[in-house]
């Protein structure tokens, strides 16, 4: 039965009915995935889940045309009137002389494994998924009297298989699985107010995974740490980004680093390439190559192999990200940078964003600032990728003589990008993994800080 088939056999017959139609160029993606969660409140089992899917999405394109048509109906009757639509909307949308597949010599005819399947995932009951939430959440609940209440833990998995075949020749498949385990608590103020924080682990291995009493201290730590947290005065002061921070400030250079926003015009970094446009402290690389990571794969959304990209090297920003469509419109080479799902074209995306490693312990980093801020927490959306402005509500706590001090909140912080980024004076040699991004602590030299 059509049902049985793997994904790539899948992509496969429904890329022959396609030719069959009629495409000049066509490619098809299959996806099957299994997801399954547990989730947990005050000790008691709130919610289980778990939902199998498979789908395929099929792209053609007929004389500069394209069309793009999935369905989860993977019946021959399904595969049939999907290739048979895609082709009727192909003939009826205007001509697009960027659109087509990759050139051939940019697949990756034999992709690299990548270590991305965990059998362990695969093979992990409902009742062990509950018992870390339930352990997760304890530990958290445990860690202090002044931890009030709970907005619940929630161990998830998801296993998965990817497959591509294209006109071109090009059909792979890779299979991947993933775990992740979140909890949110919330401590008591004095006046009763609750200051809630969570914290989570998320990972391709399931002995890479953070262990549940880690995870729910720290959720709680950091739910503590924020009693009795106040707004703080306007000012200018040195920023100290923790690491989780940091790896934020990672994906906003990536995204201003997209070549969509490059042939938009919509990106600072228009124009800088080969140039310091940061501290010479801070590379930064996109890298979907390292084995085992959340960002990982063999080959992107249109079957180019991946590759490292860097971004920033010593300050120097390289270069952007592109896939096929975006680079031929700015005359460019794709970097294997093509993201995918059955219900579109392809987009740009990274893939493991790693920020490199300092040489400064994070403790010095604090203990060499008078006054300042050790930025935990960012919130809106208050970046501007074309001018580099950045202005966004923040929390975290005050440096006094080098040490950690007093909580504040209802605060913003703000900036320019292009300043932001070259006032970098120390980066850590704590490198974290934040799903798929590894960042250190950074500092700052000045930013503004205001009460909300």
């Amino acid at each position: 039965m059509a049902s049985e088939r793997s994904p790539l056999e899948l992509a496969a017959q429904l890329l022959e009915l396609a030719r069959g139609a009629g495409a000049q160029q066509a490619d098809a993606v299959a996806v099957a995935s299994t997801n399954s969660s547990t989730e947990v409140r005050l000790q008691q089992i709130e919610k289980v889940a778990e939902a199998a899917s498979r789908a395929v999405g099929l792209r053609v394109i007929v004389e500069g045309r394209q069309a793009v048509v999935s369905t989860s109906d993977v019946t021959d009757a399904g595969l049939a009137e999907t290739a048979q639509t895609a082709l009727e909307l192909a003939r009826v949308s205007e001509p697009d002389p960027h659109a087509g597949l990759p050139d051939p010599s940019e697949q990756a005819r034999q992709p690299a494994e990548l270590g991305l399947f965990d059998e362990q995932i695969s093979e992990l009951e409902g009742e062990e998924r509950a018992r870390r939430a339930l352990a997760c959440e304890q530990a958290a609940l445990d860690a202090s009297p002044k931890i009030g209440n709970s907005g619940g833990a929630a161990f998830s998995t998801r296993v998965s298989a990817f497959a591509l075949a294209d006109t071109n020749g090009f059909a792979g498949e890779y299979r991947g699985a993933s775990a992740s385990l979140y909890v949110e608590v919330m401590a008591q103020e004095e006046d009763g107010r609750l200051r809630n924080a969570g914290w989570y682990s998320a990972a391709r291995q399931l002995h890479r995974l953070e262990d549940e009493a880690s995870v729910g201290r720290e959720a709680a730590a950091r739910a503590l740490r924020q009693l009795g947290a106040e707004k703080g005065e306007t000012r200018e002061a040195p920023v100290v980004w923790e690491p989780r921070m940091a790896a934020g400030l990672a994906g906003i250079v990536a995204q201003a680093a997209s070549g969509e926003a490059l042939y938009r015009g919509a990106t600072f970094l228009a124009d800088r390439e080969g140039e310091e446009v940061a501290s010479p402290l801070l590379s930064i690389a996109d890298d979907a190559t390292l084995p085992g990571q959340l960002g990982s794969r063999p080959f992107d959304g249109e079957g180019v192999g991946t590759r490292v990209n860097p971004l920033l090297e010593a300050g120097v920003f390289r270069g952007f990200l592109f896939d096929c469509y975006n680079a031929r419109r700015v005359g460019a080479a794709t970097t294997g940078s093509a993201l995918r799902d059955v219900g579109g074209l392809p987009w740009i995306g990274s893939g493991n964003l790693v920020i490199a490693a300092g040489e400064t312990p994070a403790e010095a980093i604090i203990g060499e600032i008078e006054d300042g801020l050790y930025l935990t927490t960012l919130m809106g959306f208050g970046i501007n990728l074309t001018t580099g402005d950045f202005s966004r509500g923040a929390a975290g706590i005050r440096i006094r003589n080098g040490e950690l001090a007093e909580a504040v909140s209802e605060i913003n912080v703000s900036g320019n990008l292009r300043e932001m980024l070259r006032s970098i004076d120390a980066v850590g040699d704590d490198v974290q993994w934040f799903g798929a991004t590894a960042a250190p602590t950074l500092r700052m030299g000045r930013m503004t800080i205001s009460g909300a």
